[in-house]
């Protein structure tokens, strides 16, 4: 039977490789990005792959949005759902220097539009085979191995994240579900700019080989992407 992967923020870097390997691995992909119009790339994707991409609007922090996804999608078994739509948000955000709304923003994208759109597709991920929710964080998120400072707003929003994942896998796992952290590395994309240390393909392919071996043991943890557990 034919696995399923629902993908946020699709359409560069990070979740436009999870497609492609996905789509290559002959997964059902779902793919969703906030405007499906101007993907070109994942546009492409879906022709060169005899339709095994499935592409969604989606803006994770619009609540209808959200919802019109999970009514579209029904009652579809979804095998990983992956919350990877994120944004650094302010730059320079400095001791003395953070703007309360983009920091505000920063948490909607990244902490609360994870867990509500996993609250809308729990269904979904319950009728599964698999039943893995797995959100990609940032070892900046870490508080233990915080050495250097500085970053308040992204740091934050991911150390929030990390602990609404360890709440939902604690809450799920009676359901069977999955529930895990993935740390990409640090990755050449828009974000991780140039001189970042990994390709986004050893990213990905490193973060899928974690979802591959997941059991219900690991529910809560946080992976670094060679599959290593990075301190809270």
């Amino acid at each position: 039977m034919q696995s399923t992967i629902l993908i946020t923020g699709a359409n560069r870097g990070i979740g436009l490789e999870l497609v492609k390997q996905c789509a290559r691995a002959n997964w059902r992909v779902l793919a969703c990005c906030r405007d499906p119009a101007s993907a070109s790339e994942l546009k492409t994707l879906v022709k060169e792959t005899n339709d095994r991409i499935s592409v969604y609007r989606l803006d994770v922090a619009n609540s209808e949005q959200r919802q019109s996804l999970a009514s579209e999608l029904d009652d579809m078994p979804i095998d990983i759902l992956i919350n990877n739509a994120g944004i650094y948000g302010q730059r320079g955000a400095t001791f003395g220097n953070t703007n309360e709304d983009a920091w505000l923003d920063t948490f909607a994208i990244n902490t609360i539009a994870p867990l509500k759109l996993s609250e809308l597709l729990v269904d979904n991920v319950a009728r599964s085979c698999r039943k893995i929710i797995a959100s990609i964080s940032s070892q900046m998120g870490s508080i233990a191995d915080n050495g250097s400072g500085g970053h308040y707003v992204y740091r934050s929003s991911k150390a929030a994240l990390n602990a609404v994942m360890k709440s939902m896998a604690i809450d799920l796992r009676p359901r069977g579900i999955t529930a895990v952290i993935l740390h990409p590395g640090w990755v050449k994309t828009d974000m991780g700019g140039p001189n970042a240390q990994i390709s986004v393909e050893q990213s990905v392919s490193g973060m899928l080989s974690i979802l591959e071996r997941l059991t219900p043991d690991d529910a809560g943890r946080f992976f670094d992407v060679n599959g290593g557990i990075i301190p809270w």
